[in-house]
């Protein structure tokens, strides 16, 4: 096993993999003994390197998430341009439609097993430590640190899901059949009390050889987040602040914001040509650029929750007529984020110039529900620019290898608002808004109370943190869902070549209503872990 265990090292630097984590060298738990993983720190290093990977597979362009699917999908920012069911497909829009057909016996948004074994992964990681480490407390504190930021991690995405009520196991021992759920408010405490270790013990900055493994920051980042969706403010902002503390800064551009490797990234993963890598270009790509995936676009609602470039608000009423328009429209008056999001008829990408059009060339307009898999053409008129790597000319040969930027200022900032909004104090709110919105040039009113202060912290939050796997689960958080997301439709805008213009018009991009169904705040516990483990009960709301 011992041989096992440097052969991979080896393999792997022969390699010459250079980013920001090279240090990333990946093997499953599973090859590794629990004996032999602390014969020395660099098979140590090589265990819990493989919690890294936890970063992506719940991130955006993971799988964890809604099996591959973007949630943004069942908001009306975002819409997947296939009725048939199958992930990147028509998944979202089954369950928008017909949202009575989640259940305990298969949810896309469920990830209760994989999670516990990723879990159990970690747990065996700390129960071996304390068997067989040999090291220094201080190694072994760093060790633990790494260790229990990624169980807090994993236990935060089931207790999202969860309304909280989860099964707690603090040590391999305790993970034993029949467990019953721990209640919400001692899971989010124990969510607190392993980042706040890992906060209290990971450094602010590793050396240049650990560059990309969590610190201090992130654990904190991480708090602040988590804190939010337990309702404890004071700890949410006390967490933010300590953040603010430790030198992050804003990028100069919202583009960079997003790219990693700068100083507003505070957790990323970062991927390579050679892998690990992922396919987010070929996921949101045009008919010219891969003709075998893609076909989900950002939706009209999207486009104009932006606001003008002075801060106004942008009137669409000429572009929402059913027989349309010949005017262009208002895309280039709108602030910057719009544009660094979302590509629109007439936008420049790739040296080419787009046209979203019925029949265009570069990208293709096709009404909803006409092709069973519209790969590479849009149903709204739109593509998206997010995450995409302009200079990737190959997507049939090359893959993507964008960061995944996970925790970054710009959303700490956004955390600390809601918590200071949460604890009546508006203009604190308003000052870190008003930071955000600085870097695009956008003006704020600090004068804003009460529920003006909340509307402007969610459109933030929704433009600002846009396709970044937020917006679903904020607004289920703060019991949004129901109200917002039932009765409603999404829409495009069908473009027409019409002379040597365009003609502009606004379509139903659904053809029936979206519903959210008020069990769907907390999400039920699988039928598989109900049958093995007699402690526990189904939600009463999903017991029909």
């Amino acid at each position: 096993m011992k041989k096992r265990i440097f052969s991979l090292l080896v393999s792997f630097a022969a390699l010459g993999l250079m980013s920001c984590n090279d240090w990333l060298e990946l093997t499953p738990p599973d090859r590794v003994s629990d004996k032999a993983a602390w014969e020395s720190q660099a098979a140590t290093d090589l265990y819990v390197n493989n919690f890294y990977e936890y970063i992506a597979i719940y991130g955006q362009f993971g799988d964890q998430q809604f099996q591959g699917n973007l949630t943004e999908g069942l908001t009306e920012t975002f819409k997947y341009g296939s009725p048939i069911l199958g992930n990147r497909a028509g998944d979202s829009n089954h369950y928008v439609f017909t949202p009575e057909t989640m259940s305990s016996n298969g949810s896309m948004l469920d990830c209760w097993t994989n999670t516990y074994t990723r879990i159990r992964r970690v747990n065996e990681f700390l129960a071996a430590m304390e068997n067989y480490s040999t090291y220094s407390d201080e190694v072994n504190t760093l060790y633990e640190a790494q260790a229990r930021f990624f169980r807090a991690f994993l236990y935060f995405q089931l207790a999202k899901r969860h309304g909280g009520e989860v099964i707690i196991f603090k040590t391999l021992a305790e993970t034993v059949k029949d467990t019953p759920l721990t209640p919400a408010k001692d899971t989010w405490q124990f969510i607190y009390d392993e980042l706040m270790f890992a906060a209290e013990n990971l450094p602010e900055e590793w050396n240049a050889q650990n560059s990309g493994r969590v610190t201090k920051g992130a654990a904190y980042a991480m708090l602040s987040r988590a804190m939010l969706y337990a309702e404890r403010w004071d700890d949410a902002k006390a967490a933010g602040e300590k953040v603010l503390e430790l030198g992050y800064q804003l990028a100069p551009t919202y583009e960079a914001a997003t790219a990693g490797g700068n100083k507003e990234s505070i957790l990323e993963f970062n991927y390579l040509v050679t892998g690990p890598n992922h396919y987010w270009d070929r996921y949101m790509c045009m008919y010219h650029e891969y003709t075998t995936a893609g076909g989900a676009a950002p939706t009209q609602e999207m486009v104009e929750s932006y606001e003008a470039k002075d801060g106004s608000k942008v009137d669409w009423t000429k572009w929402h007529s059913a027989e349309g328009t010949t005017e262009y429209p208002p895309y280039e008056k709108l602030e910057p984020r719009f544009a660094a999001t979302i590509l629109y008829n007439g936008a420049m990408w790739k040296g080419v110039e787009l046209e979203c059009c019925v029949d265009g060339q570069y990208g293709t307009y096709v009404d909803y529900g006409v092709e069973p898999y519209p790969y590479g053409k849009t149903v709204t008129g739109y593509y998206m620019r997010k995450f995409r790597q302009e200079s990737n000319t190959d997507l049939t040969n090359v893959a993507s290898t964008s960061a995944w930027v996970e925790i970054r200022l710009a959303e700490v900032l956004l955390n600390l608002a809601e918590a200071e909004y949460k604890l009546g104090n508006d203009a604190a709110a308003m000052g870190y808004i008003a930071q955000v919105r600085d870097r695009v040039g956008l003006p704020t009113d600090l004068s804003l109370t009460g529920d003006a202060v909340f509307e402007a912290l969610v459109h933030e939050r929704k433009i600002e943190l846009a396709y970044e796997g937020h917006l679903w689960w904020d607004m289920r958080r703060w019991k949004l869902s129901e109200k917002a997301y039932t009765g409603y439709r999404v829409h495009g805008m069908k473009i027409t070549k019409e002379g040597s213009g365009y003609r502009y018009q606004y379509v139903d991009a659904d053809g029936q209503d979206r519903k959210f169904l008020n069990r769907m705040y907390r999400l039920p516990i699988p039928d598989a872990e109900l049958r093995n483990n007699k402690a526990i009960q189904q939600f009463p709301e999903w017991n029909f």
